[in-house]
């Protein structure tokens, strides 16, 4: 059976590896990653500073999923670099993805200048979404803007893959819109979706919310949020699948999970909520459970059915 993927000239020897968030902050994590059945290890969306994040408590597990404001804790691009040197010598045949993130155009064109410049990173994963900053909107939620500064991303010297990591979208219009912007520049993948952004839960024998940062809002994972992606994926690969990879990342727990994302239009899978919860030990277990229900099918290759869902 063949489970491979190719996005530009990097090779992933499975299609299945982990989202940028859960377990990949630190060199102790990273390295669990390569040592683990994930196909990549990506780091940590990376700013130009090192940020402690919000305060706590600022992450809760829930029956059906996850709900955090974390508001991109990360150690400074500069560390990533060094992480990414580190692991390359470790695992020299598993791709490094870089995952950025600034609060102004002249951060982003930082991080993926220094990023280029780094032979060690295979790939670049913009993150254009993270809805848990204080006082910070989500890029892609702005049309306007997205547009010039992926223009200005593009203008940066360099071949390795960019592709960016997007939010959830509740509008078909708004999907084509994002999607008309991407045809004009040479993307190589999207992700999506990053965590649904501001969502409350309140424990009630308590009375009081889960979390505390962002008035007690937090960005939702994990079972509530599958049908989302399957529905973002699903949108974005009838309006870009011939021209760009689409990476599914939200609600996946099972290899029956995967199979569908993939039906839907997607080319690789990320984990996130499961990784918090299961740590690496998840991506053995949901791989095996994907090759046993291709096997059962009758699939031998990723192949025969990306894109391939049935329409009524």
């Amino acid at each position: 059976m063949t489970f491979t993927a190719q996005i530009k000239n990097v090779t992933f020897p499975d299609i299945i590896y982990n989202s940028s968030g859960p377990r990949c902050t630190t060199p102790e994590e990273l390295e669990a990653l390569g040592n683990s059945e994930s196909s990549a290890i990506m780091m940590k969306s990376c700013s130009p500073e090192s940020r402690n994040g919000n305060p706590e408590p600022r992450y809760k597990e829930v029956e059906l999923g996850s709900i955090n404001s974390i508001g991109l804790a990360n150690h400074g691009y500069q560390k990533y670099i060094e992480y990414a040197a580190e692991l390359k010598q470790q695992f020299p045949n598993t791709p490094i993805i870089a995952s950025i993130v600034g609060f102004s155009q002249e951060d982003f064109l930082l991080l993926v200048e220094a990023f280029q410049n780094e032979p060690s990173v295979d790939m670049l994963e913009v993150n254009l979404s993270c809805p848990n900053v204080v006082g910070k909107p989500q890029i892609a939620y702005d049309f306007e803007v997205s547009d010039e500064l992926i223009a200005k991303i593009f203008t940066v010297p360099g071949d390795k893959p960019i592709g960016f990591k997007l939010p959830p979208y509740f509008d078909p219009v708004h999907t084509e819109m994002m999607a008309n912007i991407l045809k004009k520049y040479p993307v190589s993948f999207i992700t999506c979706i990053n965590s649904v952004g501001n969502t409350l839960i309140i424990d009630p024998e308590t009375e009081r919310p889960l979390i505390a940062p962002k008035g007690w809002l937090g960005g939702l994972g994990g079972d509530y949020v599958k049908p989302i992606a399957l529905a973002n994926v699903r949108m974005f690969y009838k309006l870009l699948g011939d021209r760009m990879t689409i990476i599914w990342c939200g609600g996946i727990k099972s290899g029956v999970d995967v199979f569908e994302h993939l039906l839907a239009g997607a080319s690789l899978v990320q984990l996130g909520t499961v990784l918090w919860k299961e740590d690496v030990a998840c991506f053995a277990r949901i791989k095996r459970e994907f090759y046993e229900y291709m096997e059962k099918k009758w699939y031998t290759d990723v192949k025969e059915i990306i894109g391939k869902l049935k329409e009524l």
